[in-house]
């Protein structure tokens, strides 16, 4: 995985499919709903002017594939306000909100790299927790509308820790906050 930083073109390539150009989420729900669909893209391109940015991609023999928004979880608007998915503590972990895998590379472990991507990041930025929503799936498979949030699984299994029930639901399923404390040396990239 690479930050999204200086990668617009490449992050817009993942989002902007998604409902054809400017009116698709554009991962700013949770940042700043309040963001006009036809202001969406130019509201990521100066996310992606900045730093952290707004998360990162990944890569398959050279194109574009996935993405996940990581960023603090002070930066994510619609958290910072949240009644469903709380605040455990003082500190700012980075939040990890959405995991976007195109279908034409689906299958192949990128999620895995994305989520491994994200704790990276976090950590280069010297976070000592990442945390995420993922939805319990008891191993059933979930709509790919809903998906977005991952899977208890997937994130357990990429060393996040159920931490907390919350009263949030995706795709009628039961929401968890996870987190992953960082500890060690940051790996070389």
């Amino acid at each position: 995985m690479l930050p999204a930083r200086g990668r617009f073109d490449d992050l817009a390539a993942v989002l902007g499919r998604r409902r054809g150009g400017p009116g698709g989420c554009w991962c700013t729900a949770y940042r700043d709903a309040r963001v006009p669909d036809g202001e969406r893209p130019a509201y990521v391109r100066a996310l992606c002017d900045e730093d952290p940015g707004p998360g990162g991609l990944a890569y398959l023999d050279g194109e574009v594939a996935g993405w996940c928004s990581v960023a603090p979880r002070s930066t994510y608007r619609r958290l910072v306000r949240s009644r469903t998915i709380p605040a455990l503590d003082e500190r700012d972990p980075w939040s990890l909100v959405c995991v976007v895998v195109l279908p034409a590379f689906r299958r192949r472990g990128l999620v895995h790299v994305l989520l491994d991507g994200a704790v990276e990041h976090a950590r280069t930025h010297g976070v000592d927790v990442v945390e995420g929503y993922p939805a319990e799936t008891a191993g059933t498979r979930m709509d790919t509308v809903s998906a977005y949030v991952g899977t208890v699984e997937l994130v357990e299994a990429a060393g996040f820790h159920r931490a907390a029930r919350t009263s949030a639901h995706s795709g009628g399923r039961e929401r968890w906050l996870v987190r992953r404390e960082l500890t060690g040396p940051v790996r070389p990239g």
